[in-house]
């Protein structure tokens, strides 16, 4: 892998460690269908402006794996993750978002992007283990309703594992800016029902608004542009490496400026799971690299 991806992908952590903290801010607040409707909305707003800026045309001929793709790595993760912001904290969400690297070499070796090996299928154990022993020892007391928030977030990072190896073939076929804008394009077709429903028991604050901006604009629009771009250089599974950097910014984020609770089980277990995200994707930027071998 390159330097300027390896730098790129921790940016990204960064910004994605930061939405967590966004989620559990605005979703009380707005509720979860209409803070994923704003999310989207914004976000779609803006790479709309960036299509027309950069004069790309929008990929028509594509509009079904566009709605897959819509589905799969925004309209599902950004309400279930809103979901489950009511009863979990924003490290809690963040640690479970990793699971999206076991699920994505899992997926990518099904569909023949990747190579499945013995340190590939420790690493997806090591992975449900630290996620069992988080929810166990964690300050969370472990109920019906934080196992189904629990559950949410597991599906939502599913969701980013299955849809990036297709992300990666959608790369072959369309530019990385009108794959971002047609997913959210999609996407935002899907939830805008619901969230119109949802509207009149909505509440507007100026720190919500301001955290939806935030995740709108930045997190997703320019966040998701940037992936794609990276995605075209590097496999399906090292484009995922950025997932297990989000909890260090996750739990940081939300630890100082929403005073959660740390404790044993999120460390033990977030190391188990950062250890396993390690084994599956092989990512090591410290590790020496021949120059046949200087981009992924």
């Amino acid at each position: 892998m390159q330097t300027r991806h390896f730098f790129q992908l921790i940016g990204l952590s960064a910004l994605w460690g930061a939405s967590f903290l966004f989620i559990r801010i605005s979703s009380p607040v707005f509720g979860p269908l209409v803070l994923a409707g704003l999310r989207v909305g914004l976000a779609t707003l803006t790479l709309l402006f960036l299509m027309k800026g950069l004069k790309q045309g929008w990929p028509w001929a594509y509009w079904r794996e566009l709605f897959l793709l819509g589905a799969l790595s925004v309209a599902v993760p950004f309400l279930f993750y809103a979901w489950a912001a009511l009863r979990l904290p924003a490290g809690y969400s963040a640690l479970l978002n990793t699971t999206a690297v076991v699920f994505g070499t899992l997926s990518s070796s099904w569909m023949k992007e990747d190579t499945l090996t013995t340190q590939k299928l420790v690493g997806c154990l090591l992975g449900f283990a630290g996620v069992a022993l988080i929810l166990q020892l964690g300050p969370v007391t472990l109920n019906n309703a934080t196992i189904a928030a629990a559950l949410a977030c597991l599906t939502a990072s599913a969701c980013y594992g299955i849809s990036t190896p297709l992300m990666k073939r959608a790369t072959k076929r369309m530019q990385p800016l009108a794959i971002a804008a047609g997913i959210h394009a999609a996407a935002l077709l899907l939830i805008l029902p619901g969230a119109v429903w949802a509207l009149p028991q909505a509440q507007f604050t100026w720190t919500a608004m301001g955290a939806v901006a935030v995740m709108g604009v930045v997190t997703s629009g320019l966040a998701y542009w940037a992936h794609l771009r990276i995605i075209r250089h590097v496999s399906p599974v090292a484009a995922m490496s950025p997932v297990f950097l989000v909890p260090v910014f996750g739990v940081t984020w939300g630890h100082l400026l929403l005073g959660e609770e740390l404790s044993s089980g999120i460390f033990l277990g977030g190391a188990l799971v950062l250890m396993a995200c390690a084994l599956v994707t092989g990512f090591n930027p410290f590790r020496q690299r021949g120059p046949a071998s200087a981009s992924i």
